[in-house]
């Protein structure tokens, strides 16, 4: 286990008195052109463009039985739903996430050690990777919550401390992605500008972020903004696909008010270049099981 470093300079200043765009300073792949992975050269390039790249079938449908087993034996595990990574629906009071899913599950972290996976992680991040988190998503039919628009790095840096636009995340459905069941949506071509959020951070602020996001979410006349320059686009999919994404995307998701689960496990890997300093705009670190400080290489 490596400790972190010092906070290094501020490239994304962000949580302060008012909001702040930012050029992105930092590359979106890493590795170098034509450096062999499981990526192709041409879906490379449209990661680079809009900041994701869909997958129709990442895994096989037989392994998707397998996931969706165990994904069933830990919300219905009473000393799971118990532990502090399990983060309860406020409404129907049923589990939202599980956290630390690779730690808790053999079945999971086997899966983040699938060269599908990892490997694609490593081509665009340009070195070895390690976890910065990992959870399972449930979204029951009948009025799960969505998720407000955000980036997910303007939390992880200000938050976590990740210094560099250098992680990316990987969203592998275990139900199918309707139109209508509260999927993934993206802004494509937002990755390349950082937009810093106005307000500060209070203490202990995931304990209400991973509910409902508050602190770090865009005004409504930014968000206008962004989507009139980039579009907004809607991921659907069979059980088995997947969407990588980069960490500065704009994105977000609806209720699911269909009878129609949306389930997933989420998976997101830095790179071993880019570990965690002190926070940049939080008070404390948030807890290591949704921001890691364990930087070992996924093997």
């Amino acid at each position: 286990m490596t400790t972190a470093p010092e906070r290094t300079t501020d490239l994304y200043p962000t949580r302060g008195a008012a909001e702040v765009a930012t050029p992105r300073q930092d590359p979106v792949v890493w590795s170098d052109p034509g450096a062999p992975g499981p990526i192709a050269a041409g879906d490379l390039a449209d990661y680079e463009r809009d900041g994701f790249l869909a997958i129709d079938q990442l895994i096989t449908p037989d392994e998707v039985t397998g996931y969706r087993a165990e994904l069933e034996r830990l919300i219905s595990d009473p000393t799971i739903r118990a532990d502090q990574r399990s983060i309860i629906e406020p409404q129907s009071q049923e589990i939202r996430s599980v956290f630390e899913v690779h730690r808790i599950s053999e079945v999971f972290a086997s899966l983040v050690r699938d060269p599908r996976v990892v490997g694609r992680a490593r081509q665009i991040l340009g070195s070895d990777v390690y976890v910065h988190q990992s959870r399972v998503n449930v979204k029951p039919g009948f009025g799960a919550s969505g998720f407000y628009w955000h980036s997910d790095f303007e939390t992880w840096h200000a938050e976590d401390g990740l210094p560099n636009m250098r992680t990316v995340s990987v969203s592998i459905a275990l139900t199918e992605n309707f139109a209508t069941n509260g999927g993934l949506m993206i802004m494509p071509g937002s990755h390349k500008t950082f937009l810093g959020c106005a307000g500060e951070t209070p203490r202990d602020n995931y304990k209400k972020s991973l509910q409902m996001q508050d602190a770090g979410t865009p005004s409504d006349e930014a968000l206008a903004k962004f989507a009139d320059a980039h579009g907004i686009r809607l991921f659907t999919g069979q059980a088995g696909s997947a969407t990588w994404f980069d960490c500065n995307c704009m994105h977000g998701s609806a209720d699911n008010i269909t009878p129609y689960p949306r389930s997933n496990v989420f998976i997101v890997f830095n790179s071993v270049e880019n570990t965690a300093v002190e926070p940049f705009a939080a008070p404390v670190r948030r807890p290591e099981f949704i921001g890691a400080r364990d930087f070992t290489p996924v093997h």
